[in-house]
């Protein structure tokens, strides 16, 4: 797979942000292909502010998921909800 990978691509996939959130999104609803995988692992290892925005990312996604299955008395979205949904994001975020 490296092969496929030269040194310009590999610094083009190093530096690409938008990418790299892109392929974020995308694991958490669909698979994504062995060269995307790997496109994303090399961006991550070098870039901590799409390692921050995967880890919010599945934590956002995870609470969307359960608050659709929650009843519907749960989904009011009040100012005290918001406030607890910000402090779990926040404690979750700091545990990694």
């Amino acid at each position: 797979m490296m092969d496929e990978l030269d040194k310009a691509e590999i610094r083009k996939i190093a530096y690409n942000c938008k990418k790299a959130t892109f392929l974020i999104e995308k694991k958490q609803i669909d698979k994504i292909t062995i060269r995307e995988e790997l496109e994303l692992k090399i961006h991550l290892a070098g870039c901590s502010v799409c390692r921050i925005f995967q880890q919010q990312s599945i934590i956002i996604n995870q609470m969307v998921k359960s608050w659709i299955n929650s009843s519907p008395q749960e989904k009011k979205l009040d100012e005290n909800y918001k406030n607890q949904l910000q402090n779990i994001i926040q404690n979750r975020i700091k545990k990694n």
